[in-house]
């Protein structure tokens, strides 16, 4: 039996919210262009359905499909880079979102994994999401960004 090594990149925060609060954040196209230097999701987060990240100019960033959507609990995607061909080629990651609320704030859960290793993808990733979730969780907390766009 053959095993593959997998890359995996684990973000965990805790954000002074509600999981309703954190869901819609995380699910708003509207809300992730303020923490997401400009980006916006496209989706009806069915699962089962298309999903992209989409850069301010138009240019899709990121595709993929919702594989689990369960408000506000947990949201797992299907995920693939789309803008550099580097990672393109690597193919699907997963990226599983967990929202627990504890002691009047929610545990968020980022786990993105690629069965692949040494994942250019997650190396990627791996720099990214602090920058994203440091400023959504400014930006619930606070009003304002951690990080400017």
């Amino acid at each position: 039996m053959t095993s593959t090594v997998a890359s995996t990149f684990v973000y965990v925060t805790f954000i002074r919210t509600t999981p309703e609060q954190l869901w819609t954040a995380l699910t708003s196209s509207e809300f992730t262009r303020q923490y997401w230097f400009g980006m916006h999701q496209e989706t009806d987060w069915k699962p089962g359905s298309s999903w992209q990240l989409v850069f301010p100019d138009g240019r899709v960033a990121d595709t993929g499909e919702i594989v689990e959507a369960d408000p506000p609990k947990r949201l797992v995607l299907k995920w693939r880079n789309e803008f550099k061909p580097e990672l393109k080629s690597e193919g699907y990651s997963r990226c599983t979102i967990e929202l627990e609320p504890i002691d009047g704030a929610v545990k968020l859960s980022i786990t993105h994994t690629m069965d692949l290793p040494d994942s250019k993808l997650i190396g990627a990733v791996s720099g990214g999401w602090p920058r994203i979730l440091s400023n959504l969780k400014s930006l619930l907390e606070t009003g304002e960004l951690a990080l400017g766009t």
